[in-house]
């Protein structure tokens, strides 16, 4: 028998970042020659080096036996922690029953835009998993490139919204933002919001980032700033390092109650609800504690000297720049003063420099331009420094704290050393371009396939 997938499934890429992983894990576990055995400087999958929380863990164990199923919100004992997460936190009153609990932010945003009626507005370079959910939904959707910047111009914004007819446009807003690091500033976001309180959008604020923001007083949520439009997301796998446990939240809009209504009938119909001993772990994570709150300041902390480490070391390469990171554990690295290099050498898109960068001997996995919505040809990357045990990490953070740039750097180069060898990668690689387009001699760069 000949089954046959939906066009609209078959028109839809794994993402980049899980691409690459599953290539790495099935390339070990396939390759039988001893050669087959060094390993990759992982650059390319974010996810939170460090350990969940042992208040989280414990929570979990302690409700592994409740069987039963969750409320389609979530459970009230969750939703009310997360209500306070967020007034101690971000300075935000928030509703308990303005809280929904999904499996993981990205679902909720899923969910989102399968309910709300509008043309997609998505800024440019993206999160990688934006734009396949706005394609496999039919989504009228446009996009809005940003500036030198990396950060969304109102006027460019309006400018977009005039041309567009519906009565409703949605603004896929990340903050902090992936892949850049970014941080908008309120008087940067209250332009934007002013935009949309004209032009009738609607956002979908993406903060999962939120709690890794290193100067964390200067993070403000779209959600203070324009209540009565924004879809706040947040969830567990950032700043609790739990992304297996899938489990996000989203705060709507005051007075949206039709929109929780039908958000509910979806929810409802496609999971039921999230597990329910997870719920109850996380009751753990979002309420107010001295353990917790210890466990935010450090995590920042390493992220910060991790993310300042690579900066520093990028910039040390010619005619290599890249975003300087705020929050997060990415950068977005710029290698376009190397086009005419790229190009003499047969590497045409930022899928074959990443493709090339990944093979021997430079063996470093990243995220190329195109994945992130840029043009094929934009030589960018996102870069994620999380390639260390993060628990030994921690614990030498807890220990005895950097103090002077120098204490950082071996601090970096201590608890992340394939972080300090995948930068030396990186400089040789170019080396290598370089020298090879001086003698006007094609760089050997085989072809590498990665899976489909």
């Amino acid at each position: 028998m000949k089954f046959i997938i939906d066009q609209q499934v078959e028109d839809i890429e794994l993402p980049e970042n899980l691409k690459l992983n599953t290539f790495l894990q099935e390339f070990h576990s396939d390759c039988p020659h001893p050669e087959c055995s060094f390993g990759f400087y992982g650059y390319a999958f974010g996810q939170s080096p460090f350990h969940v929380p042992e208040l989280v863990q414990k929570a979990l164990v302690a409700n592994v036996h409740k069987g039963e199923y969750a409320a389609v919100p979530g459970v009230e004992e969750l939703r009310e922690a997360i209500s306070e997460y967020n007034k101690y936190y971000f300075h935000m009153d928030v509703d308990p029953a303005r809280i929904y609990v999904g499996p993981g932010t990205k679902e909720l945003i899923y969910n989102l835009l399968e309910i709300l009626h509008g043309t997609v507005i998505l800024p440019t370079p993206a999160w990688l998993g934006y734009l396949p959910q706005i394609r496999f939904l039919k989504k009228n959707y446009h996009m809005l490139p940003t500036g030198a910047d990396k950060k969304i111009n109102p006027q460019d914004l309006e400018k977009l919204t005039l041309r567009l007819h519906d009565r409703q446009k949605i603004l896929i807003f990340n903050n902090p933002n992936n892949p850049t690091g970014l941080v908008y500033t309120k008087k940067e976001m209250e332009a934007i919001v002013k935009v949309c309180r004209e032009q009738n959008i609607i956002v979908i604020s993406d903060e999962i980032y939120a709690q890794t923001t290193y100067e964390f007083e200067n993070f403000v949520s779209m959600g203070k700033i324009y209540p009565e439009g924004t879809f706040v997301t947040n969830g567990l796998s950032k700043s609790h390092a739990a992304g297996g446990y899938r489990l996000g939240y989203v705060i709507f809009p005051q007075h949206a109650l039709d929109v929780r209504r039908q958000f509910k009938k979806i929810l409802a119909t496609e999971y039921t609800a999230v597990t329910t001993p997870i719920q109850l772990a996380a009751v753990a994570g979002f309420q107010i504690s001295k353990e917790m709150d210890e466990y935010f300041q450090i995590t920042r902390k390493i992220h910060q000297i991790m993310g300042e480490y690579v900066y520093e070391k990028l910039h040390e390469i010619p005619g290599v720049t890249s975003t300087k990171p705020q929050a997060t554990f990415y950068l977005l690295a710029d290698f376009n003063r190397f086009t005419p290099e790229f190009n003499a050498s047969k590497i045409s898109t930022s899928q074959k420099f990443s493709e090339t960068l990944i093979q021997h001997p430079y063996h470093t996995a990243i995220v190329g331009g195109d994945s992130l919505v840029l043009e094929r040809t934009d030589y960018s990357a996102r870069m994620a420094f999380v390639d260390y045990d993060g628990k030994k990490a921690f614990d030498a953070f807890r220990d005895d704290f950097p103090k002077s740039h120098s204490d950082k750097i071996e601090f970096v180069k201590t608890n992340a050393p394939r972080v300090v060898s995948g930068l030396k990668m990186i400089e040789t690689y170019f080396d290598h371009l370089l020298k090879n387009a001086e003698s006007k001699i094609d760089c050997d760069f085989s072809s590498l396939s990665v899976v489909n």
